[in-house]
């Protein structure tokens, strides 16, 4: 009848109210919490279908709907730690229980989270207080990235630091620029070799020089010859035969392209590239690119009516240095500083996107797991496809918004009483038809 429906209807929009709010109240409580998303409860009517013009109507009451809000941004809060992170825009950071540090992933399902303040514990393993642990793929020695599976778990591997580890970076490219005296190559000059030893960093970080020697042609007539021969030695070799490469430098001495290099003949050691005005070299280490620059380049190596000046040099590589910071760049590049200034990339942080992200699962302290629902995970660069960039020195703050909450609380509270008076008023009238007997 329809007074019972009217009780149960009672009922139902009690139990709505009170599941409405549950949500309220978590969201409140974690009105402070970084990473928090928050939930939302919606309401829905149920109808119970009645004959047409039957002029009786069953009330079939209302259910509550919860849903977490996961695809929604907080705002992202600054900080004084390299090692907190937030993601601006779309996409997560993979992480994993550090009970699992033992056994790994495996077939488990891809966990995942929007934030975290990661710590390196006794071990270096990167991890939040909750136990977190940050997962990226480790590059190479060189500081490139493999070719990883981008939908599956197994390229990633915890993050790991070690404060007292020491990195060296050997020197690879050298730029020359030097000026060589062009009265050295005139008619009745004395042929003085110039010489200068320029320091390079071996694989193990050790100090080593290249020795360039500069010898001036004597002219055959009156005019300047304007050659040199250029020999380059290796001290990391035998002495009795470390020379690495001999060239014949010819200079231009027209109006427009005086003093910079004609032609270049490869003597012995590497080729020459006229395009770009590089040196092949096979140092003791391994292959050096040395560049002294293309011809009629005024940067490189010139013949000026000046004296002998190296005037720029400039090489890369360090030798030995001891790690001081580890950042995580908007790429999500996690690189380590040494005290000598070299920057090394240790791993990349990929992150991981869904095309359902509120249908993951909600775990415990802000984390997230793939399901049905959320679709297959995939492992994206970040800024890439639909990703955002990962931000150092910042947290995600909670999506609640307090005033909002406040007033939906008012709007349940008055929506419970209202909904508790409809059952007292159901039982007054039970109670008035039980007296018709009397």
């Amino acid at each position: 009848m329809s007074i019972s429906s009217s009780l149960n209807a009672g009922v139902a929009g009690l139990a709505a109210n009170a599941t409405r709010l549950a949500s309220i109240s978590d969201n409140i409580a974690n009105s402070g919490t970084y990473g928090y998303k928050r939930v939302n409860t919606e309401f829905e009517s149920m109808v119970i279908n009645q004959a047409r013009g039957a002029g009786v109507y069953s009330a079939g009451g209302v259910r509550a709907q919860t849903s977490r809000i996961i695809d929604e941004k907080g705002a992202l809060v600054s900080s004084s730690h390299p090692l907190d992170l937030a993601i601006s825009g779309r996409g997560m950071l993979p992480v994993m229980p550090s009970v699992l540090l033992d056994v790994g992933m495996g077939d488990r399902p891809m966990m995942m989270t929007s934030t975290g303040s990661f710590r390196p514990d006794a071990e270096g393993v990167l991890r939040t207080d909750s136990g977190l642990v940050l997962m990226g793929w480790p590059a190479n020695s060189d500081g490139t990235i493999p070719v990883n599976t981008r939908d599956a778990v197994g390229g990633l591997r915890p993050v790991v630091l070690n404060a007292n580890q020491t990195s060296a970076d050997p020197t690879t490219r050298m730029t020359l620029g030097i000026n060589l005296p062009a009265a050295s190559t005139k008619a009745g000059a004395t042929a003085t070799p110039e010489t200068t030893a320029i320091e390079y960093f071996g694989n193990l970080g050790s100090s080593e020089n290249l020795f360039i020697t500069f010898t001036p042609t004597a002219p055959t007539g009156a005019l300047p010859s304007n050659t040199w021969t250029m020999e380059i030695r290796d001290s990391a070799m035998d002495p009795a035969s470390n020379v690495i490469g001999s060239y014949e430098l010819v200079f231009d001495d027209s109006q427009t392209q005086g003093g910079t290099l004609s032609s270049v003949t490869t003597l012995t050691g590497g080729a020459y590239d006229p395009a770009t005005g590089n040196l092949s070299l096979s140092v003791q280490g391994g292959p050096m690119i040395v560049n002294i620059g293309g011809l009629g380049d005024p940067n490189g190596l010139t013949q000026l009516d000046d004296s002998f000046a190296p005037t720029n040099i400039a090489k890369d590589g360090s030798p030995v240095g001891n790690l001081t910071t580890v950042e995580v760049d908007e790429n999500g590049m996690l690189r380590a500083t040494y005290d000598t200034g070299f920057i090394r990339t240790i791993y990349q942080i990929p992150l991981v996107d869904v095309p359902n992200p509120n249908g993951l699962i909600a775990l415990n302290n802000q984390t997230y797991q793939v399901s049905p629902n959320s679709g297959s995970f995939f492992l994206w660069d970040a800024g890439d496809g639909p990703t955002g960039s990962v931000v150092g020195y910042a947290r995600e703050g909670s999506t609640t918004d307090v005033a909002a909450e406040l007033t939906d609380l008012i709007q349940t509270q008055r929506a419970y009483s209202s909904n508790a008076k409809v059952i007292q008023t159901v039982d007054e009238m039970l109670q008035e038809t039980t007296n018709i007997k009397r």
